[in-house]
This record gives structure tokens, sequence and C-alpha cells, in this order.
């Protein structure tokens, strides 16, 4: 499962550290090539559509083994890309890889695991993302600066490589829920998942707004070089990292929601001082690691949450998770971007913050499980199925 996310989250970076690369070699602007990005998270969503629809019956393990050969296919694909157009449309092969591995990975945790063995399980999935950060990125820059952005692409190759391997080994395990068209309507037709979702999608919008310019943050802020800007991140990713491996075990069951909570509020509380106050690049920087706490909480604590909304559909919740993971991201880039242009970094961060309470409010309005495994939830008696 960590293998999983590692390689989905390894296909999403591996454009930060090539983008200018790539823009010399097909003699077009960074910006253009940053398109890939948003190609990449359209289609991952779009293709969250199919493994809600049928990752069910298919189970984790074969989700994983099917959006790892898609990786391999996708990341030849982009590194042999003759033109632009060709690069561009390749992320969209890269996006439906990203859907079923990242929605597998997450999935895998309540199929394979029990009890409060499935927070220890989220909590390593959550956070072998930010290996693709601490370890991926610095080694797809070495590649690129020695050889050529399109060998960079053996560092995600690799990473879907392995989680091909690890889907073959997994065992075969299958929902016994809705699939199909159903699958797609129990989402909407169920309180708890369609707040649980909307949620998300608010948290991650305002969360990936926040990473999308932290850099430039600094840069802009203190003038620090771009090499310093890697470690400065690394050190919030590894924050996250740590985190969520060692506390996945106590955001399980009845207390997954008031986590969830709790880490949304405490983002809101540290993007302002993280956005606002500037006295030395060690309190900003000490801010983000804060926030990549309270993020690897949240993250965890939420995805706990999310399995118990639909027991025995895991992968139709996290391809939910997945679609609001990466348009959230979309959303979350173009709304900074726009705020930072107009108003300032300073705004932004307010604006961040609102966000994540609004987050923490409609997390509040999702229905808890009843025991430590996700799968059982608490509903109201009359009616089941009610309204938002």
């Amino acid at each position: 499962m960590a293998a999983s996310t590692v390689a989905s989250q390894a296909t999403i970076v591996a454009l930060a550290p090539i983008l200018a690369a790539v823009a010399r070699d097909f003699g077009t602007g960074v910006g253009t090539v940053g398109l890939a990005r948003a190609v990449l998270a359209f289609a991952a969503a779009a293709g969250s559509v199919p493994v809600a629809a049928y990752g069910n019956r298919l189970g984790p393990a074969r989700l994983i083994v099917l959006g790892g050969v898609i990786g391999l296919c996708a990341c030849a694909a982009i590194a042999a890309a003759p033109s632009l157009t060709v690069f561009l449309a390749a992320h969209i092969v890269a996006g439906g890889a990203v859907a079923c591995l990242l929605s597998a990975g997450f999935a895998g945790a309540s199929a394979f695991f029990h009890g409060r063995e499935v927070g220890w399980a989220l909590g390593f999935v959550v956070g072998a993302q930010s290996l693709a950060w601490i370890v991926g990125n610095p080694i797809i820059g070495v590649l690129t600066d020695t050889v050529s952005w399109r060998a960079a692409y053996l560092v995600p190759a690799t990473a879907a490589l392995v989680a091909v391997v690890g889907g073959l080994r997994a065992p075969r395990t299958c929902g016994s829920g809705d699939s199909g068209l159903a699958a797609l309507v129990s989402i909407w037709r169920d309180v708890g998942a369609r707040r649980w979702t909307v949620a998300e999608l608010v948290a991650f919008g305002a969360w990936t707004a926040e990473l999308t310019y932290a850099g430039a943050f600094y840069i802009e802020t203190y003038g620090v070089r771009e090499a310093s800007v890697g470690f400065l991140l690394a050190c919030g990713s590894a924050v996250y990292l740590a985190v969520a491996a060692t506390s996945g075990r106590h955001l399980v069951g009845r207390r997954a929601r008031l986590w969830a909570i709790a880490g949304a509020l405490g983002m809101a509380a540290a993007f302002v001082p993280l956005l606002n106050v500037t006295p030395a690049v060690a309190f900003t920087l000490a801010a983000f690691c804060l926030t990549a706490f309270f993020a690897a909480l949240r993250s965890t604590a939420s995805s706990a949450l999310a399995l118990a909304q639909l027991p025995a559909q895991e992968a139709t919740m996290m391809a939910a998770r997945t679609a609001s993971a990466q348009l959230g991201y979309v959303f979350g880039a173009a709304a900074g971007g726009a705020v930072i242009g107009a108003a300032g970094f300073g705004t932004l961060g307010w604006l961040l913050a609102a966000g994540m309470c609004a987050s923490a409010l409609l997390m509040a309005r999702v229905p808890t499980p009843t025991s430590g495994r996700p799968g059982a939830t608490a509903r109201a008696p009359s009616p089941p199925r009610a309204g938002s």
C-alpha cells in the first residue's frame, strides 16, 4: 500500500524539478509546461469515477497492479515525448495511474487490516507520500542536471514497478458493496460520504494552495536561494511523514472525527502566522512544520473516517478522496495565485485559515464510527439517508 502511494506521488512530483529543462527542450515557457500538472490532476479526478464504480469489485491488490502498469506506460510515454503536445497528452495516462494507485493504497488499509491496525496502516500510507518529496525529488533533480529530464522518469517508473510487485504479492480481497453506477450513486445518497467528500475537497484546496506557493514565499520574503528552499520544504515533509507514521493507531474509531476536526483547526491557526508574521526564516520554518504536523493528523484521521462511511466499499470512498485531492490541487493553486497577485501572501493566509475552518465545520457533521474498526458507522435511526 505504501509503495502504491509513493508511486502515485512520484508521478506527480516528478514535474517540479524538470519544468525548466522541459521548457528549454520544447522551446516554450515554464508556465506552459506546468499545464501538465493540471492535465494530470483533471485526468486523475476523471479516472476516479471508474475506480469508484468498479474498484470495489476489483479489490485493492488488482487496482495497485493496474495502476502500476499504467504508470509504467505513462512514464515511458512522457520520457519519449517528441513534442509538447505529446508530453501533455501523456499526462492524461499518468492521471489514470494516479487514480488507481492513490485510491487503492488507502483502500488497502481497511481491506488488509483490522481494528487499530487500520489506523497504523493508514498512517504509513499517508506518510509514505512524503518520501516522494524527501527522496524522489533530489534524485530527479540530479538526473535532470547530469543526464536529462527524460532520464529522471526512471524514478517514478521504478516506483511504479515496485508497486506492481507489491500488488502481485498482496492478498486478493474485494468489497461486498455496490459496484458500477450503484457505487457512484451511493456516494451521493449517503449523507456521511457526501459531507466528507465536500469537506475533503475544501481542505485539500487550502493545503495545496499553501504548498504550491510555499517556495515562492521563502524566496520573495527572505531572498532564500532555490537550493535552500528545497531543504526547507523537505523539513515539513519529514515532519508530515514522522507524525503520520507514528500516530495512526490513535486516530481511528470514535476519535477519528475529533482528530480530523482538530487537525483542520490546527492548520487554520498555523496558516495565519505562517504567511503574515515574518521575523526570520526560522520562525516561518517552524510555522510550516507545525502546519505539516496538523496536516498529517488531519489527513490520517480523515481517511479513517472516510472508510467508515461506506462499509465494504473502501475503493469507492478512496476514489472520492483521490478526486477531492486532485481537484483541490487545481482549484487551490489557481485561487491561491489569484489572491497573491491581487492582495499578497498575508491575505492568502487568512483565506486559507477560513477554508480549513469551513472544512472542520463540514467534518463535524460527518457520522462517526461506532468502534475502532472503520466499517461500522453511527447513523441517525430516522431517517438513515437524511439530506445535508
